[in-house]
């Protein structure tokens, strides 16, 4: 329970149902996570080697009022001691926004708190302030997921300028694909990691995608078509295929991609700060490299631990604490927005 000395403190309720997992976490003043409570539907859509939606709707029914309830009770407090409810509002799948738009919504009018809706890739950066207590506005942060690729500058708290993104697929789509083509199966993230730990990423040189006139841009359908190619080639001389070798250099090919045009950022535009968030943020390479290439170039390299960097309700917690600050308020005609883009409201 608050305590007469913590009165001052703000506790956000925060709410994530964007895709596969179903969380629920209470975040004190933006940076102290009292819990983070995660209920994942990885084995369930395994059998089918991706993410059934409406089978994630309905999973996320079953379980957000437990994890709701869990949540509040890891961080020993009740309704009575959360200031506002957090929620994912956008981008994600449809049906499965709903559910916790829905809920928080029901939470908010019965409970009489103010409501906050959270963009998903916001929350997703704002992760990194969980761990880092020392790290605020100006810096430059890389989001890679399954679903988006961008580079930005954080201006502020919720203030992002766009400074590159993916012009096809996003880093961790191009994952997934290459994991299903090998047989690795889903997720294809962490199994591919896990893979080319013992290969070779030298062994084949697939290409680094860019974009004529954008520098910044990234391109990885060219790199996964590149890896199909190779393996149809394989298949059809009858040529047996490395996996370790070709998880480990298709994995150096989207690093490279990713780790030069951030640090390339950071050289020009003069930051000393970069931040990395996201699902395939928490891939070891991708991790390594980045933190070797800050290293030689006196840039202080962010990352948030692997359990941040998938969806979580602290990131959801923390993103909605420093909206409330800034006085944003929700109605209850909040409503899922699946293609919601950053910097949009």
């Amino acid at each position: 329970m608050r305590s007469e000395q913590a009165m001052s403190d703000i506790s956000i309720l925060g709410i994530e149902s964007s895709c596969d997992e179903t969380a629920a976490a209470v975040v004190r003043n933006g940076r102290e996570v009292l819990s983070n409570v995660i209920s994942s539907q990885i084995a369930i859509h395994t059998e089918y080697g991706g993410v059934v939606p409406e089978i994630a709707s309905r999973k996320h029914l079953e379980k957000i009022d437990e994890v709701i309830k869990t949540a509040l009770t890891e961080a020993d407090c009740t309704f009575h001691d959360i200031d506002a409810i957090a929620v994912t509002y956008g981008p994600g799948l449809v049906g499965a926004l709903l559910v916790g738009v829905a809920e928080a919504k029901a939470l908010a009018w019965a409970l009489n708190k103010p409501l906050v809706g959270v963009h998903h890739i916001e929350g997703h950066v704002s992760a990194n302030y969980i761990e880092n207590k020392d790290l605020e506005p100006p810096f430059a942060c890389l989001i890679v997921s399954g679903g988006h690729t961008h580079l930005v500058v954080v201006k502020d708290y919720g203030e992002f300028e766009i400074v590159g993104r993916s012009r096809d697929d996003a880093a961790g789509e191009a994952f997934d694909k290459v994991a299903r083509a090998v047989g690795l199966g889903y997720p294809g993230g962490p199994k591919i990691d896990q893979a080319a730990k013992s290969g070779d990423p030298k062994a084949i040189r697939f290409p680094r995608g860019e974009v004529a006139g954008s520098p910044y841009d990234f391109s990885f359908s060219g790199i996964k078509s590149a890896v199909l190619n190779y393996i149809n080639s394989a298949h059809m001389k009858e040529e047996p295929i490395n996996v370790p070798d070709l998880c480990a250099s298709f994995q150096e090919s989207v690093t490279d991609s990713l780790v030069s045009r951030s640090i390339r950022l950071c050289q020009e535009r003069g930051f000393t700060k970069l931040a990395i968030a996201g699902g395939v943020a928490s891939n070891s390479h991708i991790r390594a490299r980045m933190e070797e290439e800050c290293l030689k170039n006196h840039i202080r390299f962010y990352r948030p631990s692997p359990i941040l960097c998938t969806d979580n309700a602290a990131m959801i917690g923390t993103a909605g604490y420093y909206e409330f600050i800034k006085g944003k308020r929700d109605g209850l005609d909040l409503n899922a927005k699946p293609n919601l883009k950053l910097g949009e409201r």
